[in-house]
């Protein structure tokens, strides 16, 4: 009969494999430890991929991009100083190039990237029409801003990062983030007024 180990009360929670931290795992696949590597990759690709969609708006281009930035960063591995943690210097580089991928879009963007606005049932359909058109205008104004603006604006509003961060992260100083943020929130309440 095989031992069944030590009880544990009911309500305590199951012991967690451990996990080398972030800094020893970029050790390791600096190193050339592809598994290490493949760890970093779980535990970031995730929030990189949401980072990138909501500064592209496409779930397919982020993908790209993030793939693109782990695949740079695997060849750049021996260069990293470890001054910022690994998680900052992804973050870094997924900007980076969704800033590229940006700048190198024609100015009018598919408004098919947005989506169908899916609206309750009891709504009538002239809500429905008027949460898709708001949809569609946030759409376009987030397309009208400079990819810049529109990095800085989401890194701050919709992952709350500090203007600390987001200066490192897009590489200009806070002043430069402060002003970025500015003028993308004025630009946008200025094209999104109608629907408030």
């Amino acid at each position: 009969m095989a031992y069944p180990g030590p009880e544990r009360a009911p309500d305590a929670a199951p012991a967690r494999e451990a996990r080398p931290d972030d800094g020893l795992l970029t050790v390791r696949a600096a190193e050339g430890d592809e598994e290490a590597f493949a760890v970093l990759v779980r535990e970031h690709a995730p929030a990189l991929v949401g980072l990138a969609t909501r500064l592209l708006g496409d779930r397919t281009e982020a993908e790209d991009a993030v793939q693109d930035a782990f695949i740079s960063a695997w060849r750049r591995l021996p260069e990293f100083r470890r001054h910022s943690s690994f998680g900052t210097w992804m973050y870094r580089i997924v900007t980076n190039r969704c800033l590229n991928v940006l700048r190198a879009r024609r100015p009018v963007t598919s408004l098919e990237a947005a989506g169908e606005f899916a609206a309750p049932e009891h709504d009538s359909p002239e809500r429905v029409t008027e949460a898709r058109d708001a949809v569609r205008g946030m759409r376009r104004a987030l397309d009208d801003l400079s990819a810049e603006q529109r990095a800085c604006w989401v890194l701050r509003e919709l992952d709350g990062h500090s203007y600390e961060f987001i200066a490192e992260t897009v590489g200009i100083s806070q002043d430069a983030v402060r002003a970025r943020v500015f003028r993308a929130r004025r630009c946008l309440t200025r094209a999104l007024g109608a629907w408030r």
